[in-house]
């Protein structure tokens, strides 16, 4: 029987999907964490089949998070769980190694499938993301213009969106002020924009920010 981490800081939402699963006799344990930092710590300490992990951690990016998981787990699938518009974030999501990717808003239905379809080994593509390109999901070529950042270029992007600092995000980040910078000038360039409050306008235009 399949054993599931849920991986959220919102404890309604925790104990939501929780209950929602427990329904499911096929399934094993069902655990949960909080952070970032207990995410981790449950996958070196006790066998998980599905990790559920919410985007938005509260002491490290999700994103981080998810290539942690890649690295030195990579059999276990992880279904990524946002508020973030589907069509805008997911791309980068799956592209970081997602077995799937679900907005928040979901039908309960649609969130058993998703665990269900990961769980069988396969990827989930949700309806909302099957009418995009088949290459879409791998390949930046014919999607919006944050599609072509790296996975920290994006992540950076996000928090300077919202207002963050470069000192901030260096230290959210683990990562000098001059890093973080270098990315900032890098990812200006690649979405032809000149300013922090151009990336807040081109987020909000794109369904980046809750």
């Amino acid at each position: 029987m399949p054993n599931v981490l849920i991986a959220d800081d919102h404890a309604m939402m925790r104990t939501g999907l929780r209950h929602y699963l427990e329904q499911d006799r096929s399934l094993g344990t069902i655990g949960e964490t909080a952070t970032a930092a207990g995410t981790l710590e449950q996958l070196r300490t006790a066998h998980w089949d599905l990790v559920i992990l919410d985007i938005n951690m509260p002491d490290r990016s999700g994103i981080d998070v998810l290539r942690d998981i890649r690295a030195s787990h990579p059999k276990t699938p992880v279904l990524v769980m946002s508020g973030f518009a589907e069509k805008e974030y997911a791309i980068n999501v799956m592209r970081a190694g997602a077995a799937g990717y679900l907005a928040k808003d979901k039908a309960p239905a649609e969130f058993a499938r998703a665990v269900r379809t990961v769980l069988a080994g396969r990827r989930f593509i949700s309806s909302t993301l099957s009418e995009l390109p088949l290459t879409a999901l791998d390949d930046p070529s014919d999607a919006p213009l944050h599609a072509s950042l790296s996975q920290r270029e994006f992540q950076i992007l996000c928090k300077l969106a919202v207002g963050r600092s470069v000192t901030e995000i260096a230290k959210e980040l683990l990562i000098s002020v001059k890093t973080v910078s270098t990315y900032r000038v890098r990812l200006l360039e690649k979405m032809h924009l000149a300013t922090n409050a151009d990336l807040t306008t081109y987020a909000m235009r794109n369904g980046l920010m809750h």
